[in-house]
C-alpha cells in the first residue's frame, strides 16, 4: 500500500508543482490586490478636485456618451470624497457587422467632481506595467491567462479548477505517508515494560519537526514534511475551495445539487447568451435602482445600495447593499443583493448573507474562505503566508524527488559497473 500512495504523491506533486507555486506567489500578493494598484496608480484612484460630487448615474451617462461603443456594467454608488470612481464597461454590438465593437479598455476611472475621466484600462490584460500589474497577476492566479481556442476561453479556469482537485486528492495521499509505520509485534520471553511501543503521537511527532543539524537535504524533507502537517487542515480549504470556485457551474454546484438543498440564482439556472449576441436590457439602471431601493426598505435592509451591475450574458440586473467597503473586506458575507430580469423587471431572487439552506451558506462561504476574508485582516495575513508556504512545499517537493532520482540511478549505474567483470570473468571462462 505505501508503495502505491508514494507513486501516486511523486505524480499528483510533480504535475501541479508549476501550477501551485504560480498560484502560491500570485495568492501572495493579490490578498493586498486593492492597497497595492492603489499605491501604484495613484494618478488612476486619486483626485485633487474639490466640491460637491456628481451622481454616479450622471457620470454613467457621461462615459457612454464619450464612447458609444462601450455600455456601463457596474455604477460604484457609495461617495468617497478624494477617490476616482472606477467604472466597469463593455462593448455594445455593431450594428455594421453583428460583433460586439473592439475595445482596449473595460475599466474606468472618471473624476465624480469635475466628471472628467482620469484613465481607462483593461482590468486583466497580459502586461507589466503599473497599471495593469495588479489585475494581470490577480487573473494570472486563477486562469494562467490561457488564450481561447475553439471559441473557448475558459481553458485556464478549468485547468486550474482540476490542479485543486488533484491537490486536495494528494493532501490526503500526503498525510496518509507521514503516518508512523505500525511496528512488528515484540519478541517472544520479552518483557512487556521494555519493549511496549510508544503511543502512535510519539511516533508520529517526528515528522512535525524540523531538525538542525542534518544538512541541507535533510531540511528539505523536514521542510517539506512538517510544513506540509502545521498546514495541512488550511490546504484542505484552499484546494478545496480553488476547485469550487473554478468549476462551480461545471462540477460544484450541479453535485451540491445532488446531496444537499441549494438555491438556485439567475446565476446558476440562466444559459448565458453567446458572446456576440448579448441581451440588451429593457429596463435602465434608475429605473431597477428605484424598484431594488423599495424592496430593501420593504425588507428591513439598513444598508444603503454600494453598487448596482448588469450581467448582459444573462440578461440580469444586480443591486448589492453594504456599507463603507464591507464588499471588499468581508469577501462578500455583509453584501445583501437583489437580482432583476433586465428585460421585464421581474425579481429573480435575492443573495442574502448567513441565510438560506446549510447548502446555501456553504455555497457562500467559499471566495471568503479562500480569499481569508472571512476571518477579516488576520485571514488575508494568513493567506499570504500561506500562499509563501505553497510555493515553498512545492519547491521542496520537486528536490525531494529530483535528488531521489538522482541516487537512483547512481545506484543503477553502480550495479551495472560491479556486474561488468562478473558477466566478463564469464565469458572469458
Amino acid at each position: 500500500m505505501r508503495p502505491a500512495l508514494t507513486l501516486l504523491h511523486r505524480t499528483f506533486g510533480l504535475f501541479i508543482a508549476g501550477f501551485l507555486v504560480v498560484s502560491g506567489l500570485t495568492g501572495a500578493v493579490i490578498s493586498w490586490d486593492h492597497e497595492i494598484d492603489s499605491w501604484l496608480n495613484r494618478s488612476l484612484f486619486e483626485i485633487r478636485s474639490t466640491g460637491p460630487m456628481k451622481p454616479p448615474l450622471e457620470l454613467a451617462a457621461l462615459i457612454e456618451a464619450a464612447d458609444p461603443r462601450a455600455r456601463v456594467t457596474l455604477v460604484p454608488l457609495h461617495q468617497d470624497p478624494g477617490r476616482a470612481r472606477p467604472f466597469i464597461v463593455r462593448p455594445r454590438v455593431d450594428a455594421a457587422t453583428g460583433r460586439l465593437f473592439a475595445l482596449d479598455y473595460n475599466q474606468v476611472f472618471i473624476d465624480p467632481v469635475t466628471g472628467q475621466v482620469q484613465g481607462r484600462r483593461e482590468w486583466g490584460t497580459v502586461s507589466l506595467s503599473r497599471e495593469n500589474l495588479m489585475p494581470f497577476l490577480y487573473k494570472l492566479h486563477y486562469t494562467l491567462h490561457l488564450p481561447e481556442v475553439w471559441g473557448i476561453d475558459e481553458w485556464g479556469v478549468w485547468l486550474m479548477g482540476g490542479v485543486a482537485l488533484v491537490w486536495l486528492v494528494d493532501a490526503f495521499v500526503a498525510i496518509a505517508l507521514t503516518w508512523p509505520v505500525r511496528r512488528k509485534a515484540r519478541a517472544a520471553g520479552a518483557s512487556p515494560s521494555a519493549s511496549a511501543a510508544p503511543s502512535v503521537w510519539r511516533r508520529w511527532w517526528p515528522a512535525w519537526r524540523v531538525r538542525r543539524g542534518g544538512g541541507a537535504y535533510r531540511l528539505n524533507v523536514d521542510l517539506h514534511r512538517a510544513g506540509g502537517l502545521w498546514t495541512w487542515a488550511l490546504v484542505l480549504v484552499i484546494a478545496f475551495t480553488a476547485f469550487s470556485l473554478n468549476l462551480y457551474r461545471e462540477v460544484f454546484f450541479p453535485a451540491m445539487s445532488l446531496v444537499s438543498k441549494v438555491t438556485p440564482g439567475p446565476f446558476e439556472s440562466r444559459k448565458p447568451a453567446p458572446e456576440h449576441q448579448p441581451i440588451t436590457p429593457k429596463l435602465s439602471f434608475p429605473q431597477v435602482l428605484a424598484q431594488a431601493r423599495a424592496e430593501a426598505a420593504r425588507r428591513g435592509w439598513a444598508e444603503p445600495a454600494g453598487n448596482v451591475f448588469y450581467t448582459q450574458g444573462l440578461g440580469v440586473y444586480g443591486l448589492r447593499f453594504f456599507e463603507g467597503e464591507q464588499d471588499r473586506v468581508s469577501g462578500g458575507m455583509a453584501v445583501k443583493t437583489l437580482y432583476y430580469d433586465g428585460l421585464d423587471g421581474r425579481l429573480l431572487g435575492d443573495r442574502t448573507p448567513w441565510e438560506g439552506t446549510a447548502a446555501d451558506v456553504f455555497v457562500q462561504l467559499q471566495f471568503p474562505l479562500h480569499s481569508g476574508r472571512i476571518l477579516g485582516m488576520p485571514g488575508r495575513i494568513m493567506m499570504s503566508v500561506m500562499g509563501l508556504l505553497v510555493a515553498m512545499l512545492s519547491v521542496t517537493g520537486v528536490v525531494i524527488w529530483w535528488k531521489k532520482r538522482r541516487g537512483r540511478l547512481r545506484h543503477r549505474t553502480l550495479l551495472r559497473q560491479r556486474a561488468a567483470p562478473v558477466i566478463e570473468q564469464g565469458v572469458s571462462a
